[in-house]
């Protein structure tokens, strides 16, 4: 089932620009995951912290004329282990950040962490730096599962960071993976258990998938069968809807007023800004959406930086592809997207995506009504068949 474009270049506008995010990548890390297919490098030499940050800076610099203007609602720091770097370097950051764009006085902030480079006064300083969200890589709160795949803390290690995250931010999320090497659904549900006990206000829970051009993927890993991963998945979300978090994203459960609100601007289509190396980005214009990417390996990344154009992609994307992707981020929302959101972020009719909306109704992927598109239950469970449905003609440019 393939979208029918009858719009052309000639005709197509946006009739106003979405919400803007930053997001900034940081390479490094202490030792790269066997599971882990991010852009991230083990600093083994270690790195030079007050360089790259002038390099984000400098990044932000000539990316100004792109969004100026444009307040910026959101702010991730993802990597990478964006924790290696000091308090005072994200102080100096966050205030050049301020001295560039026009960051609103509520914006959302969020830094990444590993539990293995973290300490109460680095969690004080970002606090003070003005980072309000902190997000951290636990992963697992068992010896054996965290040894299995890979990660440099202990559980001892994962619980304070999680103590000091609640003593240090008002909100912040826990990453949680389940279908790990061995695990069975008892230990799954421990380490929910235990991630409930430090009252986070989000949680992410991931399934461990193999992806190419990682170290499980070459090397695989024993790991529990689909129906058991399957139970893991229903048992989960029924103890978070047990403990009041709302399952509001394919893999993010919240606490009222707590969802991510840069991930919520991805699924709605909303625009970010990736400076950094190998930082994605995407911008729309009245008369164009554009793909950014940044030089992934931080040397070739600093390079290009002072030659004055860090971008190694910088295309439009095809009308063609604009519906899938749209639909390929707002179907990870529980709640689905209101109907109004298609035209104004993609500048296109619903109606090119009537034939494969009319399908997925019939498979019983999706529910809808005159306002409101959202997965169903089945859609949520089976949701890289719903996606397919959305696929372009190869090469149908309009």
């Amino acid at each position: 089932m393939n979208i029918v474009q009858p719009v052309g270049r000639s005709n197509w506008h946006l009739d106003a620009l979405p919400p803007l995010s930053l997001y900034i990548h940081f390479p490094w890390c202490v030792r790269k995951c066997p599971y882990c297919d991010f852009n991230s490098h083990e600093a083994k030499t270690g790195f030079d912290e007050a360089g790259y940050i002038q390099a984000l800076l400098t990044d932000l610099e000539h990316s100004l004329p792109l969004i100026w203007g444009r307040p910026v609602h959101t702010i991730f720091m993802g990597g990478g282990t964006p924790s290696l770097f000091s308090p005072e370097a994200m102080d100096t950051l966050l205030a050049g950040i301020r001295a560039r764009v026009k960051l609103l006085p509520d914006a959302e902030i969020t830094l990444e962490a590993n539990p293995g480079t973290v300490e109460a006064d680095k969690f004080a300083g970002y606090r003070a730096a003005g980072i309000n969200r902190l997000s951290i890589g636990i992963q697992s709160f068992n010896p054996a599962h965290l040894k299995a795949i890979g990660r440099i803390h202990d559980a001892d290690e994962a619980k304070r960071a999680a103590t000091l995250a609640r003593d240090t931010f008002d909100t912040f999320n826990l990453d949680l993976m389940f279908a790990l090497p061995g695990q069975t659904v008892e230990e799954a549900l421990a380490d929910v258990e235990t991630a409930l006990s430090f009252a986070p206000t989000h949680l992410s829970c991931y399934h461990l998938t193999l992806e190419p051009n990682t170290y499980f993927y070459r090397y695989p890993p024993a790991l529990p069968d689909d129906d058991t991963a399957a139970e893991m998945q229903e048992r989960i979300a029924k103890r978070l809807a047990d403990a009041g978090f709302t399952h509001y994203e394919t893999s993010a459960y919240a606490k009222p007023g707590h969802a991510a609100e840069h991930n919520l601007n991805y699924w709605r289509f909303g625009d970010y800004l990736g400076i950094g190396a190998g930082a994605h980005g995407k911008l729309s214009f009245h008369d164009r959406i554009i793909r950014q990417q940044k030089y992934k390996q931080p040397a070739a990344y600093l390079k290009a930086i002072a030659a004055g154009n860090a971008n190694q992609l910088d295309e439009p994307i095809a009308h063609s592809d604009l519906g899938f992707e749209f639909m390929l981020n707002a179907l990870r929302l529980a709640e689905g997207f209101e109907v109004t959101l298609f035209s104004e972020r993609t500048g296109l009719p619903l109606n090119v995506i009537e034939m494969p909306l009319h399908e997925a109704e019939r498979l019983g992927l999706i529910e809808r009504d005159f306002r409101r598109i959202a997965p169903s239950e089945r859609g949520r469970r089976y949701q890289n068949q719903l996606l397919q449905l959305f696929l372009p003609h190869d090469g149908s440019e309009a």
